[in-house]
């Protein structure tokens, strides 16, 4: 009982105060009263940063959060009315899907790469797979517009929202004009995604050295494993380096459907940049299989035995997967790898998960 305890504390303590100033106006009465949107620190876990990082052009209101969260999980934001962000976005899989690749766009085809999660991403650096959008604003008018995932005509968006009884009054509330843009629904959408954090796993109270937090044995010496064997490319308490890497999952990089198989090199045009992906972070990973950006491996164990054994030589393969005496792979035991998998168990962030203030809002 004492442990249930303390573990709702923790979660009222972390995210309390965004959730009551959340609250506190999703009936939208202050927000049409009030006669500018009302600006919002989100809580930072300490040992993530000092605050979230958010354009000038773009910062957080209250206003702008619960319009972003609305409008996240609403499905008029699709061509046909019936698919919201949320459709591939799961709160209880850290906003990822659980499949391979997803078919639940408007057009019912396969999409060619792995839905990714959402967490923590006001402190990324380059976003999608291969980098393709320049911050979170940009993120949201790929899906919106592709034919395969939402197929959203934006002005006819626009006008949709405009139409609407509610979304006028809210768009005011939260940018000052009750003339809807496509530019103000990518800003309320960035806003909400912003606010997604994680940073309540057990590893994160260990490294806060806050009171009882401990790890196990095997959780510890898998967490050494991977500051020396998966550094640096997931290195710090955000498990990720932000940079683009070929961890040997091919050799041959296709050109087809766009050159999508080029991973970082589709955008940058540099062959140097060929089968290169953006490094996830780990956090959360038990829930978000499968893995790779193409959702090629079902299991941790077997996502651990590619590294091991399964490196493919290129050119651009990351010299981190070239052991001393030239062959490829990184150096594990079956206890290693035992240890490394219970570490990432420790990276579930169950507050994260199960936040109401991250699900869908309440209906008017």
């Amino acid at each position: 009982m004492r442990t249930l305890f303390s573990n709702r504390l923790r979660l009222l303590t972390l995210f309390l105060p965004l959730f009551v100033a959340l609250q506190s106006c999703e009936s939208g009465t202050e927000a049409e009263d009030s006669l500018s949107p009302t600006g919002i620190v989100p809580a930072v876990p300490a040992n993530l940063g000092e605050s979230v990082p958010y354009p000038e052009r773009n910062p957080f209101t209250k206003e702008g959060i619960l319009l972003g969260r609305k409008l996240f999980y609403d499905p008029k934001l699709s061509g046909n009315n019936q698919i919201s962000c949320a459709s591939c976005h799961h709160p209880d899989k850290a906003f990822s899907d659980g499949v391979r690749l997803s078919t639940a766009g408007a057009s019912g085809k396969q999409l060619l790469r792995n839905v990714p999660a959402l967490q923590n991403l006001g402190w990324m650096q380059g976003w999608f797979w291969d980098g393709g959008a320049k911050d979170v604003e940009s993120l949201t008018l790929g899906p919106l517009t592709h034919p395969d995932e939402m197929d959203q005509n934006l002005r006819e968006l626009v006008q949709e929202l405009q139409t609407d009884r509610y979304y006028p009054t809210q768009f005011k509330a939260a940018f000052g004009s009750d003339s809807i843009t496509s530019a103000m629904v990518a800003r309320a959408l960035a806003q909400f995604q912003r606010t997604l954090i994680s940073g309540n796993s057990a590893y994160d109270r260990y490294s806060r050295s806050e009171a009882g937090a401990t790890l196990s044995s095997a959780e510890l010496r898998g967490l050494a494993l991977v500051r020396t064997r998966c550094a640096p490319c997931h290195s710090s308490d955000h498990f990720t380096d932000q940079s683009y890497r070929n961890n040997g999952l091919d050799n041959v990089f296709s050109e087809e459907h766009e050159a999508l198989g080029w991973g970082r090199g589709r955008i940058t045009h540099n062959s140097e940049d060929l089968g290169k992906y953006k490094v996830p972070t780990l956090r959360n990973l038990v829930v978000t299989a499968p893995y790779m950006h193409d959702g090629r491996y079902n299991t941790l164990t077997e996502v651990l035995d590619h590294y091991q054994k399964g490196i493919a030589p290129s050119p651009t393969l990351d010299p981190a997967l070239l052991k001393p005496d030239g062959s490829l792979g990184i150096l594990l035991s079956e206890r290693d790898k035992a240890d490394i998998i219970a570490f990432l168990h420790t990276l579930t962030d169950r507050d994260f998960l199960q936040n109401a203030a991250f699900g869908p809002p309440p209906q008017p």
